[in-house]
């Protein structure tokens, strides 16, 4: 049986769409690539504080970087969350 991974962040999404690498996100925030890594697969969220960091740094509206509380949730299955 799959293990469903409840989608949190769109870190990785805007990362994406600014050309921007998990390895220029940890430089930038003075942070170790596995904490970012672990942000941008939704297996831990980010502090507030650390949230408002990112969306600095891709120069993006914090509120960009989360899921809407206002529509369905997403999951990721383990096959997913693997392709990462």
């Amino acid at each position: 049986m799959k293990e469903k991974k409840r989608v949190y962040n769109r870190i990785k999404v805007v990362l994406a769409e600014k050309h921007k690498t998990n390895k220029d996100l940890a430089k930038a925030l003075g942070k170790q690539i596995g904490h970012i890594s672990r942000y941008v697969t939704n297996d831990v969220q980010p502090p507030l504080s650390v949230l408002f960091e990112i969306a600095a740094f891709l120069e993006c509206d914090a509120r960009e970087l989360i899921v809407s509380s206002l529509e369905p949730p997403v999951y990721l299955t383990n096959k997913d969350a693997d392709k990462d």
